[in-house]
């Protein structure tokens, strides 16, 4: 029996979930009304635009919570070395050391990122961006803060891959580990 729920914003954790485990196309209705459940009408009802809004939906979600959580708290960060473990501890909740996989990652790998192309690029663009903002505060220079913030962005995605791939959290906490040292000698450096 499909459950009442009062606000589009209550289905997105689950609709999240269908999406990062079985991607967008396996993600069926059925699958989602499973996890959210709600029946097909109720689903219709808070996304009439189908299975295609759900995802923009949980992929503004995803980014919201990144944007308050992760990207705007590194853009005001008194202290870089804070803003920076700050992240990291997010990061290793939010994918849960590497067990949880990265939607905005996964999708930006096959088919699925054509409809949602920018979407994804703008995620990784701001997120590479408010670490490169962060770091040059931190008087890191302007070049050396671009690449240092792709290499930190790239290597936490391939870090969810490997770990998860492996099933061994130890891997992403270690590359996390490895990544701030990078980050902290390049505030030293500078």
């Amino acid at each position: 029996m499909a459950r009442m729920i009062a606000e589009r914003a209550d289905a997105l954790p689950g609709l999240a979930e269908v999406f990062r485990e079985y991607g967008y196309a396996g993600a069926s209705l059925s699958l989602i009304g499973t996890a959210t459940g709600l029946g097909r009408g109720s689903l219709y009802h808070f996304f009439p635009g189908g299975k295609q809004e759900m995802a923009a939906a949980v992929l503004a979600d995803v980014a919201g919570w990144f944007d308050a959580v992760i990207f705007t708290p590194l853009e005001q960060a008194d202290d870089p070395r804070a803003g920076i473990d700050a992240m990291m501890v997010e990061v290793d909740r939010y994918f849960r050391s590497g067990q949880r996989a990265c939607l905005i990652g996964a999708w930006g790998l096959g088919a699925t990122r054509d409809p949602f192309a920018d979407s994804i690029a703008g995620y990784f663009r701001r997120w590479i961006a408010a670490l490169q903002t962060l770091l040059a505060r931190g008087g890191v220079a302007e070049d050396h803060a671009a690449t240092l913030a792709q290499d930190v962005v790239s290597g936490i995605q391939g870090a969810v891959v490997l770990s998860r791939a492996l099933n061994d959290t130890s891997l992403f906490r270690a590359t996390l580990g490895r990544l701030t040292a990078r980050l902290y000698t390049a505030l030293a450096a500078a």
